[in-house]
């Protein structure tokens, strides 16, 4: 009957349709992707800030103004550029109605980075006040708005150059609690300064400008001294940088149109393998791509007509061909005419003028050479080792004992339908069966996986490679994430570090990191890697249960709880029931993601938290962590 009623109730006035805005206030992850406070740089109001300052970055790239001018003070954003300014008579719908803007032909901007009519009308309806002036022949118009809704409009006489002016406060109730970090928006600036050489950009008044584009961006983030001077390359279309190091992993940069695609795409998918094909075929040897690009550091740029990203975020590149356009044949019929595909541009570029660089410097050739051997080598070393490992604990059944899978696995076809499931697929590294058992009862088993480890791993830092692969806890660590070839077969998009918030756990979590930061720094710096909060109390009374995260929530629950308090301290995972488990790994889950700068070393990263015990460390410690007396006493 209750059924019977519900449906009943589904008539003509439960479809509704949703205009411009409210459409983008409801669903805001279709159009930047994740909310967010500030704490990662993919949050939400850096792709805000982004969306304006692509905007003055295709004015410039379309041949107009040469200065871009960024402040940010506190929660508020002011973006003046000094292009030729929004058309008067459409600066309202320009920054208000879906799908209006100039980008949707080529003829005022040929490569750009937003062509969807998307970006601008996304910051406004996610505003608690957006204001935008136009400035064009001695006249200004301005429009102000508040959550989207126009709010006045004016124009006048004006003694101010032309171009345009946005200011913009993202709203609270959207992003809450946010705060820009500025670390996060001086990189985003300065990598513009990189990919648009002419073109600076001032930010809360300090300039920035490059005159040798992508290599200033890999000279200043150099975090160690390359084996050999950046190569740097330019063509039309496409720049390039490389240059190996010694440490592990790759660290490439990729752009397009000069927007950072922090997630990749085709166009580096193709710099990778373009690498690897042109060593090979230079030293005349098959070596593997994975040993050509070990220690690789470097960037690409490409400049590319209407590209198609992955998601309104663009981070990924999705294109297949340089350009693509359709055109009316005389009998009306459609004709498609595309350029090259990225793979077969770069791959071209690259083998073409790498080949003829090494050529031209003989004094490099040696010295790439030693360093794809010498990844060979220990590559093969530790294969066969690892492989031993993996075949006695599966004897042992030693692996399934570990890892508690989830249903999904990130090893199905990539497609668009199970992309929010790629999303969310996480798996918790935990110590100790206490902890893992309450975590594999409370899970979602759906796309929630369990790794336990038993004790403390071995410091990384300290021991050699060989040493690393034959720990058994590691060795099923990396199996459990799919990384034991290639790094794009990671099972999981989240790796979440769970241990107990005590001086044992914090040791577990440094171990951890510390492995992940040696061997596989791409796992940082593409963002997989996370610390999950647990909370230190939970206050309650009668009718309500409270579980804070620092004493000052603790604090609080108590004075608004008032009457009935009690106050429990949780000082590991297992004193936390399943039942309330559930509440801090479920969609309300605090995590900290752990970043790690383009020019931060991570040998001094290292250094400083797991070398030898110094002085400057245990005045970090002291500095900076809470006794188990002062938690209880604060």
């Amino acid at each position: 009957m209750a059924e019977q009623e519900q449906n009943n109730q589904y008539s003509g006035s439960s479809i509704r349709t949703l205009e411009g805005v409210e459409h983008i206030r409801m669903r805001p992850g279709m159009y930047i992707g994740r909310l967010g406070n500030g704490n990662n740089p993919g949050d939400g109001i850096y792709v805000l800030l982004k969306e304006i300052i692509d905007n003055t970055v295709d004015e410039f790239s379309a041949g107009y103004g040469k200065q871009v001018i960024v402040n940010i003070e506190g929660r508020k954003v002011s973006v003046r550029d000094y292009g030729r300014g929004i058309p008067f008579e459409a600066i309202v719908r320009a920054t208000s109605i879906l799908n209006t803007g100039g980008k949707f032909d080529t003829r005022n901007y040929k490569k750009s980075v937003g062509l969807n009519g998307v970006g601008t009308k996304a910051v406004n309806a996610l505003s608690e006040s957006f204001y935008v002036c136009s400035f064009r022949d001695g006249r200004r118009a301005w429009a102000s708005f508040e959550r989207g809704t126009l709010t006045g409009t004016g124009e006048e006489d004006s003694k101010e150059k032309d171009g345009t002016l946005v200011e913009f406060t993202p709203d609270e109730l959207m992003f809450q609690g946010f705060a820009f970090n500025m670390d996060y928006v001086e990189t985003m600036v300065k990598n513009y300064s990189y990919l648009k050489k002419g073109l600076t950009l001032v930010l809360n008044g300090t300039p920035y400008k490059s005159e040798n584009g992508l290599l200033d961006l890999v000279n200043e983030n150099l975090s160690e001294a390359p084996l050999y001077p950046p190569i740097h390359l330019e063509g039309d279309d496409i720049e390039i940088v490389l240059s190996h190091g010694n440490s592990y992993g790759e660290n490439i940069a990729s752009f397009v149109n000069g927007q950072n695609t922090r997630d990749g795409g085709t166009h580096l998918a193709a710099y990778r393998e373009a690498i690897a094909k042109t060593l090979k075929e230079f030293y005349k040897k098959n070596y593997a791509p994975e040993d050509c690009r070990q220690g690789i550091v470097g960037a690409i740029s490409i400049q590319i007509q209407e590209p198609n990203f992955e998601g309104q975020t663009k981070t990924k590149l999705g294109s297949t061909y340089m350009w693509e356009k359709q055109e009316k044949d005389a009998d009306g019929s459609i004709k498609t005419d595309i350029g090259p595909t990225i793979r077969s541009f770069v791959n071209d570029f690259v083998s073409r003028n790498l080949d003829n660089y090494l050529h031209m410097h003989s004094d490099l050739v040696p010295i790439i050479e030693e360093k794809i051997k010498a990844s060979q080598q220990e590559r093969e070393e530790i294969s066969g080792i690892q492989k031993k490992t993996r075949e006695r604990n599966k004897r042992t059944n030693l692996y399934n004992k570990k890892l508690r899978d989830c249903f999904f696995h990130l090893n199905d076809k990539r497609t668009e339908k199970n992309e929010e499931a790629i999303e969310r697929s996480s798996i918790f590294i935990t110590e100790g069966d206490s902890a893992s058992g309450t975590i594999t009862k409370t899970r979602q088993a759906d796309y929630q996986a369990v790794f336990s480890l038993k004790g403390k791993p071995i410091n990384c830092y300290k021991e050699s490679r060989r040493k690393v692969a034959e720990n058994e806890e590691l060795n099923l660590l990396i199996s459990a994430l799919g990384v034991e070839e290639d790094l794009d077969n990671l099972r999981y998009n989240n790796l979440i570090i769970a241990t107990d918030a005590d001086d044992d756990g914090m040791h577990i979590r440094m171990l951890v990191l510390t492995f992940f930061m040696k061997y596989y720094p791409e796992l940082i710096r593409n963002g997989h890697v996370y610390i999950l909060q647990t909370p230190l109390f939970r206050v309650r009374n009668k009718k309500e249960n409270r579980y804070c995260y620092t004493p000052e929530e603790r604090d609080k629950a108590v004075e608004e709880l008032k009457t009935g308090v009690e106050i429990t301290r949780f000082k590991g995972l297992g004193e936390i029931s399943p039942q309330e488990f559930s509440d801090f790994i479920g969609e309300n889950m605090r995590l900290d993601p752990v970043t790690l700068a383009e020019e931060e070393s991570i040998a001094e990263i290292m250094e400083f938290y797991m070398g030898d015990n110094t002085v400057e460390r245990q005045s970090f410690i002291r500095e900076n962590l809470r006794s188990e007396e002062e938690l209880e006493s604060a």
